[in-house]
């Protein structure tokens, strides 16, 4: 559970954790709080907690690192057979973890909640829609809601997936290319009691800048030319043709290819697409070279 500055939510918040993980698997469960550099009290509001119940525990933060940081941290010290992440500011209602974990019996190795009915400002809303939107198509799988913080892991998951820079957004999609099955419910959402968001609008930017990094390092990665060379091709061939019917209307005595910006148009494509092209085909013999290091994720074996 990452957090920053929430103090005033963190009490009501352990009460209901307590209540639910206690009646759903009874002194078989842990949290774990992951301060990311708050300023206000919320890590003394964390010690009275952990002093009622150690089975509340946290890593605190020098500074903030934001939430990918506090997301691997956590992900590399858990050790449970699931793995359930939600935010700490009472907006996602702990009373959803049973559903989760019932969706994962299913045979499911991520489960994501779906803020169907949302309590968010619209200048909230509406980015995220389209962020949604775009981030299902690009990445191929079919997802209503990324970004919610609510989700049930198998330990696979958590152990496979590398989660970096602001690469939060898109565990779904990276669970997803590793191979794992990859699902969501609809999830209740509560309107915020106390504090202020700690995300801007500035997020979303970033968000469709992490989406290329996370296509160019996971589908990509091992294939350059794919991408490159698509693209390329398409770039060139939109060169070749221009400048084809310009020569034939030249030809024909139709134009004068001098005061044509259309012809100078043509070859700059051509160009540009021979550039993507070598761009893939350098890419590519980086890859074989550095192959024998390629990484692959195993679901099981038998020895």
């Amino acid at each position: 559970m990452p957090l920053l500055n929430e103090e005033e939510s963190l009490p009501e918040l352990a009460r209901q954790l307590e209540d639910v993980l206690q009646r759903y698997a009874p002194n078989k469960w842990d949290v774990l709080f992951i301060d990311d550099g708050s300023t206000d009290g919320s890590y003394r509001e964390i010690e009275a907690i952990h002093a009622k119940n150690q089975r509340f525990k946290a890593i605190r933060f020098r500074r903030n690192y934001g939430k990918s940081a506090a997301l691997g941290v956590a992900f590399a010290h858990v050790e449970g057979d699931v793995v359930i992440t939600m935010d700490a500011d009472l907006q996602d209602d702990p009373h959803e973890i049973p559903a989760l974990m019932t969706k994962l019996d299913e045979g499911y190795d991520l489960v994501s909640g779906w803020k169907r009915k949302r309590h968010d400002p619209w200048h909230k809303t509406v980015p995220s829609k389209l962020f949604n939107v775009v981030t299902s198509i690009m990445s191929g799988i079919k997802l209503h809601d990324f970004n919610c913080g609510l989700k049930a892991y198998r330990r696979d998951v958590v152990k496979t997936v590398q989660v970096y820079g602001e690469m939060h957004r898109y565990i779904p999609a990276l669970a997803h290319w590793e191979g794992f099955k990859v699902t969501e419910i609809p999830v209740q959402h509560h309107e915020r009691k106390f504090g202020v968001s700690k995300f801007g609008m500035s997020r979303f930017l970033k968000g469709f800048l992490d989406l290329l990094t996370v296509m160019f390092t996971t589908r990509y990665v091992k294939r350059p030319l794919h991408f490159f060379g698509a693209v390329g091709t398409l770039f060139a061939l939109t060169g070749f043709v221009t400048d084809a019917w310009l020569a034939v209307e030249w030809f024909l005595g139709r134009t004068s290819l001098s005061n044509r910006p259309l012809a100078l148009f043509g070859v700059a494509m051509i160009i540009v697409g021979v550039q993507l092209i070598s761009i893939g085909l350098i890419g590519e013999l980086i890859v074989k070279q550095h192959q024998e290091h390629e990484r692959y994720s195993i679901q099981e074996r038998l020895q």
